[in-house]
């Protein structure tokens, strides 16, 4: 996370995860709740993320626009992590997250150019910005198979 930290800061996003955010009790929660994914190679950690069936609370309203669909289920994609030099851990979470249900969300911060590009290329729409608990925005896409 430190890795993934300092990336978003060295590309102009320093709002993102301010330190000690992620904390730990989050990814352990995740594991223990069954929605958090390691990526490894051999004994290495190489990436993380948090997926999970069913309705995500901060995706309940949208502002400035609209899901495309907003009547299926749905799986959501958080905390999006890889080790330096590792490659492919978006792909590998999305790939797995289509694989279980076919209707995808997932956020990301306004400076997260990235995260943004990434999911672009990828053929997310971006369909408006949701608030966080803390009453952040984030920018909210989605991608849907069916």
């Amino acid at each position: 996370m430190d890795y993934a930290r300092g990336i978003m800061r060295s590309n102009g996003n320093p709002l993102q995860w301010p330190d000690g955010y992620p904390p730990r009790e989050a990814f352990v929660g995740d594991i223990g709740s069954g929605k958090g994914y390691v990526c490894t190679q051999g004994d290495s950690i190489k990436g993380y993320f948090s997926y999970f069936l069913g309705e995500e609370p901060t995706y309940a309203r949208i502002y400035g626009g609209q899901w495309l669909d907003d009547k299926s289920p749905y799986g959501t994609l958080h905390r999006i992590a890889s080790a330096p030099s590792s490659h492919g851990i978006l792909d590998t979470s999305i790939r797995f997250a289509l694989s279980v249900c076919p209707n995808l969300r997932i956020d990301t911060h306004r400076d997260n150019s990235i995260m943004r590009n990434a999911l672009s290329k990828r053929g997310f729409t971006l369909c408006g910005t949701i608030l966080l608990s803390s009453g952040d925005e984030r920018l909210a896409y989605q991608k849907i198979l069916f």
